[in-house]
């Protein structure tokens, strides 16, 4: 009888360990207020701030606007001035009255003078007005705001650190970007990557940190992406949220390490398991098919597939197979870029999507941005969030799920890349997790 209630303990010291963790990572992380009535400009601005590291709340009106000053300063404030400019002015005023120390952006379409009169409003009530910003904006635009603010994320070429260093100081860490089918419009897994947040340089890209890395380093590496991908998935699921998870591997790392040891402690502590995808890059299998039929079937008892990352150019040596031992294709970006409007990307595109449909897998484009590319891609019927989101940390991202309710909702159809108030690029691009980003394509296994 008194297992239980020592089990009770551990598990509400580990719940409490757990947001106290969080409490610390949401007041490291800067935070940003964005308060403007369109939700397809809050959505804009959130995912290019998300993308810089920076939290954020939207608020559709003043009166939330206002309400939320009570509770926590923001860093930074994009407010919009509406065709009635009352509004805007009583959030100036209420910034000035709480004594608000952070930036005021303020944004409009109308004309100048407008913005002008309620910027000289907020100086007579000494606030930190910034340069008035008139919409359309593009995405440069506002990371330009925030590298001359010093907000979010350092350059990422700010310092390197060996990974064994990054390793030994328990520096890395794994993000999360999101994969959406575009038939079914909905986000269907996670793919982890991993990052080094430096106590100098701040968050370092893997090109930081992986270039001279020992085999026993990379090994170590890939166990720790295992590890902390399936943990992530588990708290997914605690949260009703059910992905299957991908993460990168080197083909040499996954031959030496206990794949199937450290899922087998993971599946019992699902209450449906989702499986899992180990994602290996072309140029380090497609030589060796046999041992990724060896692998596959190894690892198949355990729902564990294989996909082939930075696909196309290995084209040849597959077309040829009776059978496809890899659940995924994943198209090489140079080969999904501008494949809309280019005569050569876009029957290779084509191809090797047919390819995979016709050993029965399934085909990931990598770096959707235009309308004309998701048409042409829409048959793969995956993408991860290369147009629509970047990889987010799992603290971070457990923390938007349970605030105000789950934050995995449709889009309004605008992309980090899309100037706001444009049209909605494609229907097909309307679901999408709002979660924090970070950039480009990168993982344990380079």
């Amino acid at each position: 009888m008194s297992a239980r209630p020592a089990q009770a303990k551990s598990v509400a010291t580990s719940a409490t360990k757990r947001d106290a963790e969080e409490r610390r990572d949401e007041e490291r992380t800067p935070l940003c207020f964005v308060a403007d009535v369109d939700g397809s400009i809050r959505h804009f601005l959130s995912l290019v701030l998300h993308g810089s590291g920076i939290d954020t709340e939207e608020f559709a009106d003043g009166a939330t606007f206002r309400a939320a000053l009570a509770r926590r300063a923001p860093d930074l404030v994009f407010l919009n001035i509406s065709l009635e400019s009352t509004e805007a002015i009583e959030c100036v005023v209420a910034l000035g009255r709480h004594g608000y120390p952070g930036y005021v952006q303020l944004m409009s379409g109308r004309g100048s003078a407008v913005l002008e009169h309620v910027k000289s409003i907020g100086e007579q009530h000494r606030l930190k007005m910034l340069p008035v910003l008139k919409k359309p904006f593009e995405t440069g635009t506002i990371l330009k705001i925030l590298q001359d603010l010093r907000l979010g994320h350092p350059p990422t070429a700010a310092g390197r650190v060996a990974l064994d260093e990054a390793l030994s100081n328990g520096w890395i860490e794994f993000w999360y970007q999101p994969k959406i089918d575009l038939r079914k419009k909905q986000l269907v897994g996670v793919e982890a990557f991993a990052r080094a947040r430096h106590p100098q340089d701040g968050i370092l890209m893997p090109g930081a940190f992986l270039p001279g890395a020992t085999e026993a380093d990379l090994i170590a590496l890939s166990e720790l992406a295992l590890a902390h991908t399936l943990k992530a998935a588990l708290n997914f699921a605690k949260l009703g949220v059910n992905l299957r998870p991908a993460v990168n591997v080197p083909v040499n790392a996954l031959i030496k390490i206990a794949v199937a040891d450290i899922v087998q402690t993971y599946i019992p502590q699902f209450e449906k398991w989702p499986g899992l995808i180990i994602d290996v890059t072309e140029e380090q299998i497609v030589t060796d098919l046999a041992l990724a039929a060896g692998l596959t079937k190894s690892l198949q008892h355990l729902d564990v597939k294989l996909a082939i990352d930075d696909f196309g150019r290995g084209y040849s040596s597959l077309v040829r197979l009776k059978e496809l031992p890899f659940a995924e294709l994943k198209l090489d970006r140079a080969f999904v870029t501008d494949c809309g409007t280019d005569k050569v990307n876009a029957p290779l595109c084509k191809t090797v999507i047919d390819l995979a449909h016709n050993f029965g897998s399934r085909a990931v484009a990598i770096g959707i941005v235009l309308t004309a590319v998701v048409l042409i891609c829409a048959p793969s019927r995956i993408l991860p969030g290369a147009g629509t989101e970047r990889p987010g940390a799992a603290s971070r991202s457990r923390r938007h799920e349970t605030r105000g309710g789950c934050r995995i909702r449709r889009a309004s159809g605008t992309c980090a890349g899309n100037r706001p108030g444009a049209p909605a690029e494609s229907a097909s691009m309307t679901a999408r997790s709002r979660w924090p980003t970070a950039s480009a394509r990168t993982g344990p296994g380079g």
